[in-house]
């Protein structure tokens, strides 16, 4: 759920391989404004894709039990539990925020009701983290009070060992909304897969040195399967493996600009300081 926050990479200069009408690179997945209409009618926006999580289905009950709905006054970004005490979202979700007006909701296919609600004690966002870059966009949430994870309607993520192979199926699942622009989320969770892109295809398709080792790809053939903005921090998992968290794209769901995530495999070390 990207928060669709517009950062601005490249002011007034080429944009990846194309030059945008107006100097916007990327969009956070974090739910929030509409994409500009100038963007909407440049030559290098897809249309076949502004109507169509994008190109998912609602999820099932325990497809997804780790994932969590951040909200202020309503649900605004996705985290996934790592442990009862303990979830894993965006830096950029996060970032500059405080922690006394932040709740988490678990166990409940609706962002806005049902399941677990506690209130967020704690941010501890990377301290690399660079809104320019979208490098690093990685936070630990500690919690005011203990979840219940019974392990049916909420379970813990499980940390990877190793990246995945290029091409392996992904699963990606968030409240964000289901087209580029639009202004409401859905009441229910949405998932979809996508398949892992190399990061020297992902490279050259934003510019080169735009996709770190702190970051991996992911989309389908033709576009039209992606995460959007409101899925920003979501979980990118296999059989509950935590492989990514849904951070940065170029619109939603482009065939051009595949989704962009955080790596987690790269940044287990830090995990490991910050979760205690």
């Amino acid at each position: 759920m990207r928060q669709l926050l517009v950062v601005c990479l490249a002011m007034g200069v080429m944009c990846g391989a194309e030059p945008l009408p107006v100097p916007y690179e990327v969009y956070v997945r974090n739910g929030g404004l509409p994409v500009p209409e100038a963007l909407r009618t440049g030559n290098w926006y897809n249309r076949q894709t502004d109507s169509y999580i994008v190109g998912g289905t609602p999820a099932a009950a325990g497809e997804a039990p780790h994932i969590v709905s951040l909200s202020t006054s309503s649900h605004f970004c996705g985290a996934s539990v790592l442990d009862k005490d303990t979830i894993i979202t965006a830096a950029h979700c996060v970032a500059g925020s405080s922690a006394s007006n932040m709740k988490a909701r678990v166990g409940s296919l609706r962002h806005a009701s049902g399941g677990q609600q506690v209130a967020v004690k704690e941010i501890r966002a990377h301290k690399q983290y660079n809104s320019g870059t979208i490098d690093y966009d990685i936070a630990i949430l500690k919690l005011a009070s203990s979840l219940n994870v019974d392990g049916t309607n909420v379970k813990a993520v499980t940390l990877p060992t190793a990246e995945l192979a290029n091409g392996a199926e992904v699963l990606v699942a968030g409240w964000g909304t289901t087209r580029a622009g639009a202004s409401t989320l859905p009441a229910a969770l949405q998932r979809v897969n996508v398949n892992i892109v190399a990061r020297t295809t992902c490279n050259t398709n934003y510019g080169a040195g735009s996709i770190t080792e702190r970051m991996i790809c992911a989309a389908v053939n033709g576009g039209g399967k992606d995460a959007c903005q409101g899925d920003s921090g979501g979980p990118l998992t296999v059989n509950g493996v935590l492989y990514g968290v849904v951070s940065w794209g170029r619109s939603c769901a482009l065939a051009t600009h595949p989704g962009v995530y955080t790596n987690v495999v790269s940044l287990l070390d830090w995990i490991s300081q910050n979760r205690g």
